[in-house]
Parts: C-alpha cells; structure tokens; sequence
C-alpha cells in the first residue's frame, strides 16, 4: 500500500462529513464512501488516478459541521446514536487516539458499538474495518490513517441503532442456508430506518437469527465469519436485483468485521460473529427479494473473468460500492476458486450504474 497517496487521499476527504442529503436532522441521506473506496484502490493497486477520482467524488460531499460540546469519558453513553453530536464523536476519537495505542481504543470500543452495527446502513462498521486494514498494513501509523479510524468510529457511535429482538445463532443452518432462509419484509417500502423498524415488529426476525448454527468457540469463529461472507457475496448473484446498492453491504459488512477480528480479543470473536450475523440478516430481510433470479443462468452469460479482470473492471466502472462489492468478493474467490463469485463482480457492476 502506497502511504503517501492513502495518506494524502485521507487528509483531502476528512474535511467532509460521513453523510449527504437527507433531512433537516441529517436522516435519510447518504454515506460518504470516498474513504473506503479509496482504500481499496490504493491497497489493490488498481489502474486508476486516485486524484482524479476523488475529484469527481467530492463534488457530492458536505463538509464537516464544527463541534458544539466536548463528549467527556463518563458521559459518553448520553451521545450515543445522536447524530448531532457528529463532530464532537470525531474530536473525542481523534484525541483519544492521539493520547493511546489505536488497538487499545478499538478494543474497548467494539463491544460498546457492537449492538448498534447497522448505524448508517452499516457503514460505520465498513468505515472502522477499512481504516482497520490500512492501520494493520503499516509498520508506522500514519497521523491521517489514526484520524480515519477516529471518523470511522465517530460515525457509528454518531449513527448507533440497537435492533429489537437480536438473538444469537441458536439453530443447525449453514451460513447459506440460513441466508436463503431469512424471512422478508412483506413491506419493503421506505428508508431503511423505516424498514428496521417493521423489521422489529416482525415475529420471524428472531427466528430468522437463531436458525445459523453457532460457533461452537472462538477458535471456529475466524472461518464462520468467511463462509458468511462467502455466502453472502455469492448471493448476490440471485438478490442483487432486488436493491442493487443496499444488498452489497450483506457482504461487506461482515468482511469488515473479519478484517478488524485478529486485533481483538479473544472474547470478542464470538459476540462479533454474532453481531456480523444479525447485520446480514437485517439488510436481506429489509431489502433482498423473496424469490431469488436465476443465479446458474446469470453465470453462464458471460464469459469468466480473471480475478485481475474483475477488480480492474470495477475500478473502471468507478462506483464505490461496486469497487468495495469486487474487493470482498474477489477476497471471496481466492478462498473458494468459485468462479460465481467473479461473475458476482460483473452482475453488480451492470446493476448500478456508473456515477
């Protein structure tokens, strides 16, 4: 990973606020992506101008609000899930991790953010597990990388939603037989704010949840995270019509939380695990269709692509959820040699437009 440029890229995109549009309050816009998907350009070394593409990306942006009131050690759980409080999240994570070692901050915040990981769409997860990765790929930590975990974190904080109704893997399914067999809204219609809330209401939600078999330790927990990923990028290829957009993040928000997985401790692996789930599940029966396309015709369609073809095809189409979909799923791919996973790839990328 090229530093300089991450570095570079971080300190341009961090005068901006994680968020766009929306209402009055803030609700209902969306996610700045820049950071995120930069990461992914600049660690997979993809052919594209880093400058130029964030020069087309952060005309959409808003900037950054000033603070308004210090959040203070024991009074930190008055401001969470208050968006308002946006900038003073950030100001709190940047000088707590100016003041101590990055890992220590993340290992105490994970389980306090943890029950809320579908804040902002579950962006505040895949911001943390980005800054994350570019953090574990540095010998050195760049002062623009700690402050990109700072506004990864103050997101989620900022955006925190706990989810009614969330139990932990209790049943016998596999990961892809437990997605295929999450129960869907009847009403997919609104916001997703909306959504999860007739989503709480719902009386197959928990049942929905305990039906992934659960790890059985912590030691199991590590490859569980990957099937779920693997699963959940692959379903894409039979879901993906019905949100093109939202349905990306079944699969990267748990490939966020296998990234940050081996800088936590031991005991967090498995609430993570069941953490992870819960996000998957939520996103499928919110926004996924009840009956699934043809997957098998999907693949056969068109011609298999190479690994490197299909990252460097989703670099060229340039949407952010297209290159962070192509990431996980070719992560995906070298696990499992599942050349549906690179199709899955294309499928996304010929769903959402081009920016």
């Amino acid at each position: 990973m090229t530093t300089e440029m991450l570095s570079a890229a971080y300190e341009r995109l961090h005068a901006y606020g994680p968020e766009f549009g929306g209402d009055e309050e803030g609700n209902h816009g969306l996610t700045n992506h820049g950071p995120m998907a930069v990461e992914v350009l600049v660690r997979r070394g993809l052919d594209v101008d880093v400058e130029s593409w964030l020069d087309r990306y952060v005309r959409r942006l808003a900037a950054l609000p000033g603070t308004s009131a210090p959040i203070r050690p024991g009074e930190w759980a008055a401001a969470l899930g208050d968006a308002r409080r946006l900038p003073d999240w950030t100001a709190y994570f940047r000088h707590e991790l100016a003041d101590r070692p990055w890992r220590g901050v993340l290992a105490e915040w994970w389980p306090r953010l943890l029950p809320g990981i579908v804040a902002g769409s579950t962006h505040g997860v895949i911001r943390v597990g980005h800054a994350v990765r570019a953090l574990r790929g540095a010998r050195v930590p760049a002062r623009q990388t700690l402050d990109e975990l700072a506004h990864g974190l103050a997101f989620w904080a900022a955006r925190y939603r706990e989810l009614a109704g969330v139990v932990g893997p209790g049943g016998t399914l596999a990961p892809r037989e437990a997605l295929a067999a999450v129960t869907r809204l009847t009403d997919q219609t609104g916001f997703i704010a909306h959504r999860l809330d007739r989503l709480e209401r719902s009386p197959d939600w928990t049942a929905s949840l305990r039906a992934l078999e659960p790890a059985a330790s912590a030691d199991e927990v590590p490859a569980r995270l990957e099937s779920l990923v693997d699963s959940a990028a692959r379903a894409y290829l039979g879901l993906g019509h019905g949100s093109p957009v939202l349905l990306v993040h079944a699969a990267t928000a748990p490939n966020a939380v296998r990234h940050v997985l081996p800088v936590l401790p031991r005991e967090q692996w498995l609430p993570s695990l069941a953490a992870a789930w819960a996000a998957v599940a939520a996103v499928v029966a919110t926004y996924a269709p009840a009956r699934p396309a043809p997957a098998a015709e999907i693949v056969r369609r068109r011609p298999e692509p190479t690994r490197e073809d299909a990252l460097q095809r989703a670099a060229e189409h340039g949407d952010e959820h297209v290159l962070k979909f192509a990431d996980t799923a070719v992560e995906s791919y070298d696990r499992t040699g599942d050349p549906g996973l690179l199709a899955a790839t294309l499928h996304a990328g010929e769903l959402i437009g081009r920016p």
